[in-house]
């Protein structure tokens, strides 16, 4: 071979009936030819305009979080904007990754299935089935993604055709609109608004106006997100509210997506009703969970959703062409983790049994420093964001 190395991957050519080997090194791919007066230098702003961000993406160039995390950076403050714990994870957790990063098993930090690490996609069907009341198959029926920011992606990209429009409840989790309209579709917004302003208020006094929600559904409408336990005013949508919901996605044939993130993060008497328990609601039903939510490290990106395995399917699709998988050891220590905790369900220890009844302390904690300096929070029935009025302040 007369190929030398020249630090270059070359295209080799065959020349002729004998077996010698020729390298050919082309300018550009040969399927992509200059066109006649191609090497003219393009202006700048006919260049600035060709290279500019896909009209899908415009309106969504910043978002309050790279915000939030520049600011604490430079000013060092209590960081209060953004939802993560600032205390340690459950040793188990972290011992479990550490073990795994050292692990004798080369595979274990190789690519693993595309559609969720085997062991992690079969204790969530284990922790799952006996809460939805049915049998999740775990290869069919669940997805594990890069957080559950990917699964809502995911599921919005799967689904959502131009045209289609997506009801979002506000205030909402920031990521839902871009989503839907980098999918071509249009977010029809309908707000919470609260019932009480002064006294003592709840996370129940935030409620969607029945007529304003019957109004929100039409012929184009594909999706519903519902986000319970509610992110920010820390609402958990009752079981009459939620039925409202159902029958109305039943009756205009809509996908429900849950994201159910902070599902252990519900607060003693209140219950968390999964959505896709409902009557004739599992069909239409995505539901999305956290692994950064379930046990305090949102830096490990682990998500997942369950549902009927045609909309799970479609997922798969938008999964394999987006990311292909996602992180084999991380997953692999998720498994562990809530496998131990599956071993431990009906025990006070299982963390996800106790980080609920923790959090609640500092809830009330929270709330009542706030109130003693003359604010009004809202008191949250789950999740760990807490809406506080501070007007009086003023007066």
């Amino acid at each position: 071979s007369r190929c030398r190395g020249i630090g270059l991957q070359v295209p080799l050519e065959i020349k002729g009936p004998a077996l010698s080997v020729v390298p050919y090194l082309y300018a550009r791919p040969p399927h992509i030819r200059a066109r006649s007066g191609s090497t003219a230098a393009l202006s700048g702003n006919t260049m600035a305009k060709k290279f500019d961000l896909a009209q899908k993406y415009k309106g969504s160039e910043y978002t309050v979080w790279a915000e939030f995390i520049e600011l604490a950076a430079k000013y060092q403050p209590l960081n209060l904007g953004q939802g993560f714990a600032d205390f340690a994870a459950p040793e188990h957790v972290t011992k479990n990754l550490a073990e795994v990063a050292v692990s004798e098993k080369p595979l274990l930090q190789q690519y693993t299935r595309g559609y969720g690490h085997l062991r992690l996609v079969n204790v969530l069907s284990k922790i799952y089935s006996p809460l939805v009341g049915r049998e999740i198959d775990s290869k069919s029926q669940v997805i594990t993604t890069a957080g559950a920011y990917e699964a809502l992606y995911c599921a919005i990209l799967a689904h959502v055709n131009p045209g289609d429009e997506v009801v979002l409840i506000e205030p909402f989790y920031d990521c839902y609109e871009p989503m839907v309209r980098a999918a071509g579709g249009q977010p029809v917004f309908i707000p919470l608004r609260p019932t009480k302003t002064r006294g003592k208020v709840n996370s129940s006094d935030w409620k969607l106006d029945k007529e304003e929600l019957r109004n929100a559904f039409s012929k184009k409408t594909k999706i519903f997100v519902l986000n319970t336990p509610h992110n920010p005013t820390g609402k958990v949508f009752s079981e009459n509210e939620l039925l409202a919901i159902a029958n109305l996605c039943k009756k205009w044939n809509v996908i429900l997506l849950a994201d159910e993130v902070y599902e252990w993060m519900v607060y003693e008497p209140v219950k968390h009703i999964r959505m896709c328990t409902l009557p004739d609601m599992w069909e239409r039903t995505i539901t999305v969970g956290s692994v950064g939510k379930t046990f305090s490290v949102t830096g490990w990106k682990i998500g997942w959703a369950y549902g009927p395995s045609n909309l799970i399917h479609n997922m798969q699709v938008v999964h394999q062409n987006n990311v292909n998988s996602i992180n084999t050891p991380t997953q692999e220590a998720v498994a562990r983790s809530l496998e131990t905790e599956l071993a431990r369900r009906n025990s006070p220890d299982c963390y996800l049994v106790s980080l609920a009844r923790e959090l609640k302390e500092k809830r009330d904690l929270l709330a009542g420093y706030l109130t003693e300096i003359g604010m009004v929070p809202t008191i949250p029935e789950g999740g760990y964001f807490m809406i506080v009025d501070w007007t009086p302040l003023g007066r």
